[in-house]
């Protein structure tokens, strides 16, 4: 059986979120961040080289970390599971996409650009304007355009289709949640009713409310 070692207030949520939808047997650790530094556990840590959140371990002696590749590895167990579409599927392509985009481009812009304003707000008083400008031009030459056209693609994507890869709750979905909480709590989705949408249905899925309980919180809100 496998067990998720639930770190909160992290990207593991996706994972507690994926086996609540599928139904599947599970055993759920929860480790608590430091409450100064806000890091995870030397405990945690030592779970697996990454020392990052999501991580599972499973009967069989595997343990694995990343999310997309714990995704991939759970529904491996559950074939006929409509989260991810088969090959020749209508929806397989826009899910191929939004579950790779997720965490290979979307993520990474949004972390960059929360790196920049750390850079900053952080810098020295003496060179903060010189710093300041710098990060300024980067977020407005290369992280604003680039979020821009994704979301914007994301935006017309939910226009023709009710959740990300079509009609029905696919794991593009669970993968992007973070990333659109994100942006949501940073109001990036003000202007874009279909994300908008997409989030209340989110947060409408008794999966993913059956995930708020176990994992404790009362919102679900990240930010980079």
């Amino acid at each position: 059986m496998i067990t998720l070692h639930h770190l909160e207030y992290s990207q593991s949520f996706r994972i507690l979120w994926l086996l609540e939808e599928l139904g599947a047997p599970y055993e759920l650790k929860i480790y608590e961040r430091d409450p100064q530094t806000r890091l995870a556990p030397a405990t945690y840590k030592a779970l697996s080289p990454l020392g990052t959140a999501p991580v599972i371990t499973d009967d069989n002696g595997l343990v694995l970390a990343e999310s997309n590749a714990v995704i991939d590895y759970i529904l491996d167990s559950h074939p006929d599971s409509p989260l991810r579409p088969a090959p020749g599927d209508s929806s397989r392509t826009d899910y191929l996409f939004w579950f790779h985009a997720g965490v290979g481009s979307l993520m990474p812009m949004q972390f960059f650009n929360g790196l920049l304003t750390m850079m900053k707000d952080r810098s020295p008083a003496l060179v903060r304007p010189v710093i300041g400008k710098a990060t300024d031009t980067v977020r407005e030459m290369l992280v604003a355009p680039r979020l821009k056209t994704l979301f914007d693609k994301l935006e017309i994507d939910l226009a023709r289709n009710r959740w990300i890869a079509g009609d029905h709750l696919t794991a593009a979905d669970i993968s992007m949640c973070y990333s659109i909480a994100s942006a949501d709590a940073q109001g990036r989705l003000k202007d874009r009713p279909n994300c908008q949408r997409w989030m209340e249905q989110m947060r409408e899925t008794p999966s993913f409310q059956r995930a708020m309980d176990k994992d404790g919180r009362e919102t679900f809100v990240f930010s980079f």
